[in-house]
């Protein structure tokens, strides 16, 4: 009877209830005191490390964002800068083909007046001139610029075009023989090329090709 019965024992200040055969174990224990405390700790520990790392995710995200925006932000701004000073340039294009046909004639008339050179025609012609000048000086303003091979210059396709080819003793072959018209560009663009003649070389130089 006296090993079902339970028993009372008194550890320091309590007393609990123990049974025969039984490891007695007090609340004085370090390990049950701890471990629930430890648990719960660790829990926090790791639910603070989970926290943070969200917030630099999201922070790393939300930078890239605004990066990316700030970035596409310029671009809009720079194309539109580059939008406007190319309508500034180019929108008078149609006109400035135009008024070219305006020195052209300016241009045969000097020509024509230096071949029939009096003194009479002395007044007319610095006229002429004084129109030119102002007239480039127009385009110079409205970023037009002409372009006026010399001979002798490599011929370029992009800003010159052949009319014809003649063979040359002085100048080599692919040069510019003779400038026929002068040619124009508006800001960066071809407005007209020049008309020129191109050498094909000495006819020796030909023949033996051929």
């Amino acid at each position: 009877m006296e090993n079902k019965e339970k028993k009372l024992e008194d550890i320091g200040d309590q007393t609990i209830e123990v049974h025969d055969n039984e490891e007695v174990e007090t609340s004085d224990n370090p390990e049950i005191k701890s471990d629930p405390e430890n648990a719960i700790n660790n829990e926090n520990k790791i639910d603070e490390d989970l926290n943070v790392d969200e917030l630099l995710k999201e922070r790393d995200e939300t930078k890239d964002k605004l990066m990316r925006a700030l970035a596409e932000g310029e671009n809009i701004r720079k194309r539109a800068i580059k939008d406007r000073q190319d309508a500034e340039i180019y929108a008078i294009t149609k006109l400035a083909r135009d008024i070219i046909n305006v020195y052209d004639n300016l241009q045969r008339a000097l020509d024509l007046a230096d071949e029939n050179l009096d003194e009479k025609s002395l007044p007319m012609i610095e006229g002429l001139e004084i129109t030119k000048k102002d007239l480039l000086e127009t385009f110079k303003k409205n970023k037009i610029e002409k372009i006026e091979p010399e001979p002798g210059d490599r011929f370029d396709p992009k800003l010159h075009q052949a009319m014809m080819e003649t063979p040359s003793e002085e100048v080599e072959r692919g040069q510019i023989l003779q400038v026929l018209t002068v040619g124009f560009l508006i800001g960066d663009r071809l407005l007209r090329a020049s008309n020129v003649t191109v050498s094909s070389g000495t006819k020796e130089k030909n023949d033996e090709n051929n």
